[in-house]
């Protein structure tokens, strides 16, 4: 027995979770032993509820084509939630005499692909915060055509935690993408998330638009390794995905200033222009006058 201060180190799914503290208290070791015992518990049941849904695919008791189905349904009402989130948008849009190609933010709250951490998950909200906030000031956009529209954010945690796969998840970002297109003025306006839905909204755009365009990159990281850690989704492979598939006739990459030898090799092979901020100055009159887009009609 002793008196003082005691301090619980305790490691559950590699966090650390610091100490535990109790002053001027004395107690014994079977007292310690039960705290430990209780913030153990505690910890296995965070565990058991983070994993839900989500690990039943492993559980060889379910049944395949019930998980399958259900599966399935769920993609569906998430692209339905989507589809006629975009319609009423698209319909309140053109009710506006006049109204011009209007952005309409689309929210998709992934970070799983990041390799360290995972906050731009978290980001379509507060991106719409700041938008929205007390400071904005739209004055001198009383009188401009263009409307800015918002249908809301793909269920991407929902997806997971039913055992959606990244294949599917990436094609239910296209879809998604493809669906705010079909309603006329809309032009989607994508909040991410990691740079991996880089590659399922570009595919998207030259899916629906027929064919392949120039894309402007703006990035420190080329995001171009074959597979970043074994990932072939990476946040660091996405513009890798986008070449291989066809969907960039021309890739500009500007204002990179890590990039490795696998960086340029990937770039050369897939016929890449890349700017680095070493030297912006010498390349600055060409990028200032470059032209782009000129394959989209």
């Amino acid at each position: 027995m002793h008196e003082g201060r005691s301090f619980f180190l305790v490691t559950v799914e590699g966090i650390t979770y610091e100490y535990l503290t109790i002053e001027n208290v004395w107690f014994s070791r079977r007292f310690k032993k039960l705290v430990l015992n209780l913030i153990m518990s505690f910890m296995a049941a965070m565990k058991i509820g983070r994993r839900g849904i989500h690990s039943l695919h492993t559980v060889n008791k379910v049944p395949k084509n019930l998980l399958e189905e259900g599966q399935n349904r769920v993609v569906e009402a998430s692209l339905t939630l989507v589809r006629e989130q975009a319609k009423l948008k698209g319909e309140l849009v053109r009710a506006f005499d006049g109204a011009k190609a209007t952005s309409a933010l689309l929210g998709v709250p992934l970070g799983h692909n990041s390799s360290f951490l995972e906050g731009p998950a978290f980001a379509p909200p507060l991106i719409r915060e700041a938008i929205w906030c007390g400071s904005t000031n739209s004055t001198t956009e009383e009188d401009d055509p263009r409307v800015l529209a918002d249908v809301g954010d793909l269920p991407v945690q929902e997806l997971r935690d039913c055992g959606i796969d990244d294949d599917r998840l990436m094609n239910n970002v296209s879809e998604s993408v493809k669906l705010v297109m079909e309603q006329d003025p809309l032009r989607p306006l994508v909040l991410g998330g990691d740079h991996s839905i880089s590659y399922p909204v570009v595919r998207a755009v030259s899916e629906k638009l027929g064919g392949p365009m120039d894309v402007l990159h703006l990035d420190a990281h080329p995001d171009i390794y074959d597979r970043f850690e074994g990932n072939k989704y990476s946040h660091a492979s996405s513009f890798a995905r986008i070449m291989e598939g066809g969907y960039a006739c021309r890739l500009l990459q500007v204002g990179l200033r890590s990039i490795n030898s696998e960086g340029c090799e990937q770039g050369k092979r897939f016929g890449v222009e890349q700017y680095e901020m070493r030297t912006f100055s010498k390349d600055r009159h060409f990028l200032e006058n470059l032209v782009i887009f000129s394959s989209i009609s």
